[in-house]
């Protein structure tokens, strides 16, 4: 059995990194160091016996770069499972991406709030959309109505993503009346309707189905209000107007004349619902789209305007 890394055992592993790793790079290491390193910094353990030497094998005859080795630690399921992440936001990015890499493709996409605090593209191409689009609008407040953590990103010039094109419009997402009807085939609204009162988010649901095409989606995340007041009567956020329960939200859409087709939750925390106690190291180390939308950190809905 391959004992359990103590905490001081870690760091002097570290500080003997900090020491190699300026001077000796990770593509010049012999292969049992290479995949040892690898071990440590992905797996945070040491190589198992039969592991590190098949690793190493495989290394040794050019059967696996090292880059190939950190590539299959990264993507293994242990990594997945096992080495869980400790920052709860840094997760809940993972879990929004997973999920925006499974919404529908469209031509034509709306996005409420979406603009990226580093990126002149958005947040919606960073979190991983997969398909090309013909037209990209990001709507978000202007700079200086914002929060001031929401002030970076975009000054406003379109801009060519490596997607499609991207263009920005700064006005409050409750009013999308310069939007003809049927504009486009998708609205996204990732962690913004939660920002507004509940009066004014009935106001998007229509208006988000009004500049819909028949048939096109309306896909929303945001905080799971019940889970969170688990850990304290305040919002997520002091910029938070509310925060839906599921069966809230989803009663919200399809009283706009929405067809829910999912409802499902990211950052699973099952345990700590049951005990009724909020456990952030368990929705820390759950990342991904789950069924059980009540017994997540964050609600992930797909909804599509009816056809006719």
């Amino acid at each position: 059995m391959v004992p359990v890394p103590t905490k001081e055992w870690k760091r002097r592993v570290y500080r003997v990194m900090d020491r190699v790793l300026p001077t000796v790079p990770f593509r010049y290491l012999p292969p049992k160091q290479s995949v040892r390193l690898a071990f440590n910094v992905i797996l945070d353990r040491e190589p198992d016996t039969g592991g590190g030497a098949e690793y190493t094998r495989k290394l040794a005859v050019g059967e696996l770069s090292r880059h190939g080795v950190a590539e299959a630690l990264a993507h293994s399921e242990e990594f997945r499972r096992r080495v869980p992440i400790g920052n709860v936001l840094l997760s809940m990015h993972v879990s929004r991406s997973e999920f925006v890499a499974g919404l529908p493709p469209a031509a034509r996409i709306l996005d409420l709030g979406g603009t990226h605090q580093g990126l002149p593209d958005g947040a919606l191409v960073h979190l991983g959309y997969p398909y090309p689009f013909e037209r990209l609008v990001v709507v978000d407040l202007p700079v200086e109505e914002r929060d001031a953590i929401y002030q970076g990103g975009s000054a406003g010039e379109p801009v060519v993503s490596e997607l499609g094109p991207v263009e920005f419009a700064f006005h409050s997402m409750v009013d999308l009346g310069r939007y003809d009807d049927g504009t486009f085939d998708m609205v996204y609204s990732g962690q913004s309707i939660e920002h507004v009162t509940e009066a004014d988010g009935d106001a998007v649901v229509r208006e988000a189905r009004r500049v819909l095409a028949p048939g096109g989606w309306f896909c929303l995340d945001t905080p799971n209000g019940p889970v969170w007041r688990l850990r304290s009567d305040e919002p997520m956020n002091h910029d938070h107007k509310i925060e839906y329960a599921a069966e809230q939200l989803v009663s919200k859409l399809e009283h706009g004349g929405f067809e829910v087709t999912e409802c499902k939750g990211l950052n699973l925390m099952r345990r700590g619902v049951e005990r009724g106690a909020f456990d952030e190291a368990e929705a820390s180390a759950n990342p991904g789209v789950f069924a059980a939308a009540e017994d997540c950190l964050l609600l992930a809905v797909v909804a599509r305007k009816p056809l006719a």
